[in-house]
């Protein structure tokens, strides 16, 4: 074998293993429990050299596969462990890794992952902390032994490590941004927490072996912006409000947790040390890598995050992100369906239903609601902007209060659809239970648990309600879907108007359990058994209505019996 990754299923380690494995080096991985295949397997990525082998790094390692590259990327990256937990992984279990491969007849090299603030830090546990002063012992322990063995060593020392899957440190300030709690930034303005991504850092430990022996390289990105800078990107990108005030690191130190809500582990990462990354530079200049620019790496990062709701969900659709702040999953260009939301749910709702769809799609959470950042935008002009890189003529699909946007666009846009699909139109309903609450509406539905707003709407539990209810708590959101309510009621008059004008086909579709108020002089469909939301209750029988028609011609009329 190549080389031997230890830690091969956590963040760092399945992004090393992927790097390997795409440079054609046969590769066993050391894990405890085989959670990397099926990973690397979701992620398309051919394992036809990976070999994966059974191995605890915090007990003695015997009878693995002879290697010439020794990767050690195990290790506890939590604050709160106890010192007995941060030391089994971070120090007797890099001990265990270092004996192991000095018995290797044909070692390169060992690379080890280090920290950037711990080389040279005396492990210190009780003022810095289970990890940080284990990641510390962790390091000399390392250096001494190797230096007595004779084991040629590298010690990989990475900033915060940024990618998909990194929920922690930054992750947790990314978290807080997006939930309106983060009042105060920790620090003053000349606090810098650098960056590396996952991608990059993987690249450059690929590399390290067949390089020039190193002891130390010093791995983050030297343009990354204070932190007030950083975090203002991230909030302009996520389209909420920075904070303005600072918290001096001196009082965060001394008031106590229940006030700051800091972790006391983390304060000691907020500084405005600069680091030694000449040798890292050199490696990098030598082998062509380049780092990603730090804002974009942070757009796409912090798209990341909000996707798997900071580690709570797996994202259903790619690719996504923020377009213009507005939150957008699937196809932008040549979707065949183009499907818009209800209340008070978010795209997500489109999850069942996208499963049993053939073509490619385009779901987008409507201004102001879900993770779409509010706007002064008429969701009607905000839906043109949408549609604009559009270059097929998808279905329209929409649902409850989406339906007289989707109308209005339909009206003025009758050449850029093929057909137009209402599912459960609010407009032609009795009006929601939640405008008859009043005061209480408001408050009822931001403090609603998923469980609560299940029960509330007749769904099941689930993911999609999972994921509404928790972007209801977010500062404004409840507030914003009832606004929303009373504006398709009020709107009423005129969305039926612009459904008497509409040229393009249109389809309605209701549960039976949700009927009309009103006939219409248009195809219905009547979908047994369903209420509102037949997205998370009948999501095979809605998506057949929902494949797109040939284009119309010119002159094709509202009431054209649908295939």
């Amino acid at each position: 074998m190549d080389a031997m990754v230890f830690g091969a299923t956590g963040f760092l380690g399945r992004s090393l293993v992927v790097e390997l494995l795409a440079k054609g080096q046969r590769v066993a991985a050391a894990v405890r429990k085989d959670t990397l295949t099926p990973w690397l397997h979701a992620q398309n990525v051919d394992t036809s050299g990976l070999t994966v082998v059974t191995a605890d790094i915090t007990r003695p390692l015997s009878g693995l596969p002879q290697v010439r590259d020794v990767y050690n990327t195990a290790g506890r990256y939590a604050f709160g462990l106890s010192v007995e937990e941060a030391r089994a992984a971070n120090v007797t279990g890099a001990l265990n890794v270092l004996e192991w491969a000095a018995t290797l007849p044909e070692l390169r090299r060992l690379v080890h992952v280090s920290g950037y603030r711990v080389s040279n830090v005396h492990p210190d546990y009780a003022h810095l902390g289970a990890y940080e002063a284990s990641k510390a012992e962790g390091d000399r322990e390392m250096r001494a032994r190797a230096a007595e063995l004779g084991v040629p060593l590298s010690m990989a020392n990475p900033s915060s490590v940024i990618g998909p899957g990194q929920y922690i440190g930054l992750g947790s300030l990314v978290r807080d941004l997006w939930n309106g709690r983060l009042p105060a930034l920790p620090g003053g303005p000349d606090v810098v927490v650098p960056i590396v991504t996952t991608g990059y850092f993987s690249r450059f430990l690929a590399e390290i072996p067949a390089s020039p022996e190193v002891e130390d390289y010093w791995v983050l990105d030297e343009s990354t912006p204070p932190l007030p800078e950083l975090v203002g990107t991230v909030a302009a990108h996520l389209g909420v409000r920075a904070p303005r005030r600072t918290i001096p690191l001196g009082l965060l130190r001394r008031l106590p947790r229940k006030i700051t809500g800091a972790d006391p582990e983390t304060l000691s990462f907020l500084s405005a040390d600069r680091y030694p990354t000449g040798t890292a530079r050199a490696l990098a200049a030598r082998t062509g890598l380049r780092m990603p620019p730090a804002g974009q790496a942070l757009r796409a990062w912090t798209n990341d995050l909000v996707a798997g709701r900071f580690g709570a969900a797996q994202p259903w659709l790619s690719p996504y992100g923020f377009r213009d702040r507005t939150w957008t999953m699937g196809e932008a260009h040549r979707p065949a369906q183009v499907l818009l939301h209800g209340l008070p749910m978010n795209a997500d709702l489109w999850a069942p239903v996208a499963a049993h769809l053939s073509g490619p799609i385009l779901a987008a959470d409507l201004p102001g609601l879900g993770r779409s950042a509010a706007t002064d935008q008429p969701t009607h002009e905000w839906l043109a902007d949408l549609m604009a890189p559009v270059r097929t003529r998808p279905a329209l699909v929409a649902h409850s209060a989406a339906a007289g946007p989707a109308l209005r666009f339909a009206v003025e846009h009758p050449d850029r659809i093929s057909k137009l699909v209402l599912v459960a139109p609010a407009f032609l309903q009795a009006p929601s239970p939640w405008l008859t609450r009043s005061r209480l509406a408001v408050p009822m539905l931001r403090r609603m648990s998923a469980a609560r707003l299940a029960a509330t709407l007749g769904l099941p539990e689930g993911p999609e309600v999972a994921s509404a209810a928790a972007d209801l708590r977010r500062p404004g959101a409840a507030g914003r879907v009832i606004a929303a309510m009373r504006a398709s009621f009020t709107e009423r008059e005129a969305t039926l108007s612009l459904l008497r004008r509409v040229i393009v086909p249109v389809e309605i579709l209701v549960g039976s359990a949700d009927p009309l108020t009103m006939d219409v002089d248009h195809p219905m469909t009547e979908l047994a058994g369903a209420g509102h939301y037949p997205q998370l209750t009948h999501p095979a029988e809605l998506a057949r209505h929902l494949e797109p028609l040939t284009a119309p011609t010119a002159g094709t009329t509202a009431n054209v019996t649908l295939s």
